[in-house]
């Protein structure tokens, strides 16, 4: 291996481990989130024994966070002509995968948070204790605030990137 591409094998190597190290904060596993990394870094599909060689990972956790990806949408199943392997690639368009996770995030933690926020509401709004009507009120508030929240991450989520960006650039300016 030449000297840049040694260089850029070491780049995308320290990218692959932070990306991981990463994904453990958005709620993902360290292997689906190096393996997206790698697919986004990669110039080519690769196929799953590619991937088990890259990371050192066995077959079942490959194949395991491979079809977890594509349940997600973050990367899709590509056919080779000839080959009999199932090769994979990621979507490498940052906004597409910004709204990717932020759409697959709500559905399987801001949705089920703001349905036990809404019933904890509902179950004590009748409460005439003070703890009671402090603890309904807590709950209202962060049923409120989270479905707020929701509502403009959806929006900024539909927003197309230039204008989002546009829109972030006056609001932080």
């Amino acid at each position: 291996m030449n000297d840049e591409a040694t260089r850029l094998q070491e780049a995308r190597d320290e990218f692959v481990a932070h990306w991981g190290a990463l994904g453990t904060q958005w709620g993902i596993n360290r292997t689906m989130a190096q393996i997206h990394a790698l697919l986004m870094t990669a110039p080519a599909p690769m196929s799953t024994d590619e991937v088990m060689e890259a990371l050192s990972v066995s077959r079942g956790n490959a194949h395991t966070n491979l079809k977890e990806l594509i349940a997600w949408g973050l990367i899709r199943s590509v056919v080779k002509k000839g080959e009999r392997r199932e090769y994979f690639e990621a979507d490498k368009d940052v906004w597409n995968i910004f709204t990717t996770v932020a759409k697959e995030r709500k559905r399987r933690e801001i949705e089920p948070a703001l349905g036990v926020l809404h019933q904890c509401a509902a179950e004590t709004k009748e409460m005439e204790t003070p703890a009671g009507k402090q603890f309904h009120e807590q709950m209202r508030q962060l049923e409120e605030f989270v479905g707020f929240a929701s509502k403009v991450a959806d929006k900024v989520a539909g927003m197309k990137h230039g204008f989002a960006v546009q829109l972030a650039a006056k609001l932080l300016g």
